[in-house]
């Protein structure tokens, strides 16, 4: 079974309208073997991944006591229902006072994609799980009750919705993911119009295979330290 969208969309500068097909897989098999795959790969993750997180902890807590260790940021999820997002704190505590003190460039980066690319907020621990990508593991709890999966978009935040137009309802017709294409793509090296794109394109052609490509290409990629955001 499949839940299909079609959009009117201009070809070039002259007023050619086409028809743009998007199909979201939802057939039975599908879903059950990933979210099969979801409750094994979190539990096993968070079993095998528990001495890390400790370590995380402690060095979170020693840099910057103030502040709690995970925290959760409310993300758009499945039919557009708000969670708690999980992550280790990888900014100082006072983080959004620091917002104060941005520079005018700085305002009109992160107006334009919610991120820095030199943020003066993140913290020595903090830029390390980043890099690293260790700041994500809090999302195998998210990842085992359900609210998110271990592949599909990227999580967002509501006011990133207006970036996505009329394909907003594709979005929220699935569970964001942990990973997805646009990570293995180049991650923080995408512009958001490519985000997007590479979002409605997985959205479309997801398949079983394809999520277990997109796992171990993003295991190579982490690895690497390779397009870390």
């Amino acid at each position: 079974m499949s839940e299909r969208f079609l959009f009117e969309e201009e070809i070039g500068n002259e007023s050619t309208v086409a028809l743009r097909d998007i199909k979201v897989k939802n057939s039975f098999i599908y879903l059950f073997l990933k979210r099969t795959i979801d409750i094994v790969g979190s539990f096993l993750g968070i079993l095998i991944l528990s001495p890390v997180f400790i370590i995380v902890a402690i060095a979170i807590k020693v840099e910057d006591p103030k502040g709690k260790v995970i925290f959760g940021h409310k993300r758009v999820g499945k039919n557009g229902k708000l969670f708690p997002c999980l992550k280790f704190r990888s900014m100082f505590a006072n983080a959004e006072e620091m917002k104060k003190n941005f520079t005018p460039a700085q305002k009109k980066e992160y107006a334009e994609t919610f991120k820095l690319k030199d943020d003066p907020r993140i913290t020595k621990v903090g830029n390390f799980i980043r890099k690293t990508s260790l700041d994500e593991l809090p999302q195998l709890f998210n990842i085992l009750i359900g609210q998110m999966t271990i592949v599909g978009p990227r999580p967002i935040v509501t006011k990133e919705l207006e970036f996505y137009g009329e394909y907003e309802n594709i979005y929220k017709s699935v569970h964001p993911g942990l990973t997805g294409l646009w990570q293995v793509s180049g991650r923080s090296d995408t512009t958001y119009d490519e985000r997007v794109e590479l979002d409605l394109e997985y959205v479309s052609t997801r398949n079983i295979f394809k999520d277990i490509y997109i796992i171990v290409m993003t295991v190579a990629k982490v690895l690497k330290r390779e397009g870390a955001c």
